[in-house]
This record gives structure tokens, C-alpha cells and sequence, in this order.
């Protein structure tokens, strides 16, 4: 009768349990260091979305939730001879059609401005930046001094000159503009610095190239720079777009929607019907409305750009 042979472990084996074992170890590391993101981005932001929209399909009133029922549609038919909601929706229309093209033309202007080597260049870099990095909060009531028709700065300079008083927030024709004055000061400084980033890094050799072949400035900046921040402009439109829809805290501190809701905007809106009014369900159908909204606009924005860019 033959010896049976030896068994030997499969060395292969173990080295596939090895790493098996340790794709599991990493995987519940890894999980465990996004967990806590994840349960607040579930908390915050995935669950709030949820609820605005299962209560956009009912009449929760805030003060009275047990009584909520389902209604369908009917907020949503409410809106369209809803003249508030129209007033808001023309409001951040023309908010957002101005501050797109005026902040980012702003900001690529003192992105030019500033990437000049001369001396002293980075404190304006850093006076140009510094309204970004304050709250918004702070600068709404500054402007509100600046603004204010009897003792304001703004009329004060204007004065100098011969023209005004104007009375800027208190005028339902000057409150809208007047925000939007502020706005643009206020954030061009953020888009300023991405320009920044992108112009150093166009080479210096095309420029010393062009002025070899004798192109003056204006024509350095449409065939080289333009060209070379292309993609940087594709984002700043996007994000100055985004951001300009959800125009909240300079009204809300500054005119409170007024003068005869001539700054009431969609997010203004939100925020009034849900909060003041404690009527959830259509301020919810609002909030939900303005989403669709902005999605749309993103996308055919974000595929117009790109193809023109192409």
C-alpha cells in the first residue's frame, strides 16, 4: 500500500485571502473616514430635498402639520396666476442677466490689472479680494450706509459733481440696480483670482512671439489670452450664473423685497412663504419649481458654452 502525499497549502490561496482581507480592512477604512460626510450630506441635503418635494404635493402649514393632506398638483397650478411669484421670477431674471456678464467682465479686467510685475502689485491683489472673504451680512449693511439718500457716501461723492440725491433702495426703479452694483464689488474679486491663475499660466512666449510679429494689445488679448482662459470662462459663467439665482441676503438686509417688491427674488420668495407665512406645502413647490429651473439653465448654458468654446 502507497504513502499518501503530503498536502502542502496552496501558497496562491493565501495570498488571495491576504488581499481580500485587506480590500475589506480598506474598504471599512475608507468608510469610515467618509461616513460622517455622508451622513451629513444625507441629513442636510438629500433628505431636506426629499421632503420639499413630497411636500410640494401637499397643504402643510407649518403651525398646523396634522391637518396636512395631499392636494396633487394644486400648488403648482397656484403658481402660474401667482403675480408674486411672476414679480419674483423677472426680479432674478434681471438680477442674473446683468451680474453674469458685468461680474465676470469686471473680474477679467482686474485680472489684467493685477498681473502686471510691478511693485507693490499684490496689495491691490489682496484690496481687490478682501470684500469676498467678508460676510456678506457685514457688507449689505455697509452698502446700506453707502446708499442711505441723506448721509450716504454715494450721494456725497455725486454731489461733488452736481448730480443726485438719489434714493437708491427707497426708489422701486434704483433697488434692484442698486444691489446689483453692490453684488458685482462684492464678488468680482473671487473670479478675479481664477483669472488670475489662468492667465499666469499662459506661456510667455507667445506674447514675446506676437510683439515680434507686431500685435498691439488688443489683439494680444483676443487671439492669445481669450483663447488661453477659455475653459476658465466656461466655469466662472457657470458658477457666476448659479450663484446670481440664489440671490438672498442683500435683499433680506437691505430692502426686505422692497420697495413694492421690486427686490423680491424666487429664493426671497422661499424663504417668505415658508417662514413668514408658515405655508410649507407651496413654499415647498416654490422651492422645488426654482431647482427645475436652475437645472435647465445649467445644462443648456454649461452645452452652449461648451460647444462655442470648442
Amino acid at each position: 500500500m502507497e504513502p499518501s502525499p503530503i498536502l502542502r497549502p496552496n501558497r496562491n490561496e493565501k495570498k488571495v485571502t491576504a488581499y481580500s482581507n485587506k480590500g475589506v480592512r480598506q474598504f471599512w477604512l475608507g468608510m469610515g473616514f467618509a461616513g460622517p460626510a455622508v451622513v451629513l450630506l444625507f441629513v442636510f441635503l438629500i433628505m431636506p430635498a426629499l421632503l420639499a418635494l413630497y411636500y410640494s404635493f401637499t397643504n402643510y402649514y407649518l403651525l398646523t402639520p396634522q391637518l396636512s393632506e395631499f392636494v396633487g398638483f394644486e400648488n403648482y397650478q397656484r403658481l402660474a396666476g401667482d403675480t408674486l411669484f411672476l414679480k419674483s421670477l423677472k426680479n432674478t431674471a434681471i438680477f442674473t442677466a446683468i451680474v453674469v456678464p458685468l461680474q465676470t467682465l469686471t473680474a477679467l479686467a482686474l485680472a489684467l490689472l493685477v498681473n502686471q510685475k510691478l511693485k507693490g502689485i499684490k496689495f491691490f491683489r489682496v484690496a481687490f479680494f478682501a470684500p469676498v472673504v467678508t460676510s456678506m451680512v457685514i457688507v449689505s449693511i455697509l452698502w446700506t450706509f453707502i446708499y442711505n439718500p441723506d448721509t450716504g457716501l454715494a450721494n456725497s461723492i455725486l454731489s461733488i459733481v452736481g448730480i443726485g440725491p438719489y434714493q437708491y433702495l427707497m426708489d422701486k426703479d434704483q433697488a434692484l440696480y442698486s444691489i446689483i452694483f453692490m453684488s458685482v464689488w462684492q464678488g468680482a474679486g473671487y473670479q478675479m483670482m481664477i483669472f488670475l491663475a489662468g492667465l499666469q499660466d499662459i506661456p510667455d512666449h507667445q506674447y514675446e512671439a506676437a510683439s515680434i510679429d507686431g500685435a498691439n494689445s488688443w489683439q494680444k488679448l483676443i487671439h492669445i489670452t481669450i483663447p488661453g482662459i477659455r475653459n476658465i470662462l466656461v466655469f466662472i459663467a457657470l458658477v457666476t450664473m448659479i450663484a446670481a439665482t440664489k440671490l438672498f441676503i442683500q435683499p433680506f438686509v437691505m430692502t426686505q423685497g422692497g420697495p413694492l417688491d421690486s427686490t423680491k427674488t424666487l429664493v426671497y420668495m422661499v424663504y417668505e412663504t415658508g417662514f413668514k407665512f408658515r405655508d410649507v406645502g407651496y413654499s415647498s413647490a416654490l422651492a422645488v419649481l426654482f431647482f427645475m429651473i436652475v437645472l435647465v439653465i445649467s445644462v443648456v448654458q454649461r452645452k452652449w458654452l461648451r460647444d462655442t468654446s470648442q
